[in-house]
């Protein structure tokens, strides 16, 4: 196969991401009933067109790092990776099934078969007004999450699992709810903006 046929998504990596505008967190295991905090750590590299790779770590021990790649659709990108909110997408229905799946388990709940369908819808100006001296803007328009569960346990036991996955899941939080977010710009080494909300 060359080169030009391949769509990678990512690898484990022998290496973790190495910040540099902030100090990661070590692990620390909460004490009952203390919560358990952790954080996840990415550095990203921009490269040639639209392709881009970042380096992704779970502070939890037993995480592997992992490199992903990232890329766009011709004719801005060479679609050799999956875009961005390809990755959101996933990344939140996959948590909500984690947190399902783990539920049930921790619950004795017996499932047969639990399927996610999900759809996130998004506009954005990019390729119509860019060209006409407007600046690009973006917006999530909203998410629709569908799960599916064949089971022969009661009704109100399979409702409860959802709503305890549904808290316990934190993409589904940050949906859900306002959170604190920052961004700078570093400018040829320099802070020049400055923004937080």
């Amino acid at each position: 196969m060359n080169d030009a046929k391949k769509y990678r998504v990512g690898e484990r990596s022998d290496r973790m991401p190495e910040p540099t505008q902030y100090e990661t967190s070590p692990f620390k295991k909460g004490r009952p009933p203390e919560p358990l905090q952790f954080e996840i750590n990415l550095t990203a590299e921009a490269h040639d067109r639209q392709k881009k790779s970042g380096m992704v770590q779970v502070n939890i021990p037993g995480f592997s790092p992992v490199k992903l790649y990232c890329d766009e659709q011709t004719p801005v990108g060479d679609d050799t990776a999956p875009p961005p909110l390809a990755y959101l997408c996933a990344g939140i229905g996959f948590c909500l099934m984690t947190h399902l799946t783990d539920i049930y388990t921790a619950r004795k709940i017996r499932i047969k078969s639990m399927n996610i369908e999900q759809k996130m819808r998004f506009q954005t100006n990019l390729s119509n007004m860019r060209e006409l001296g407007h600046t690009t803007e973006g917006e999530t328009l909203g998410i629709e999450t569908h799960v599916l569960i064949d089971s022969d346990e009661p009704q109100e036991r399979i409702m409860d699992l959802m709503d305890e996955a549904e808290n316990a899941c934190m993409a589904h939080h940050a949906l859900r709810n306002p959170i604190p977010w920052s961004s700078r710009l570093i400018y040829n080494g320099k802070e020049v903006s400055s923004r937080k909300g």
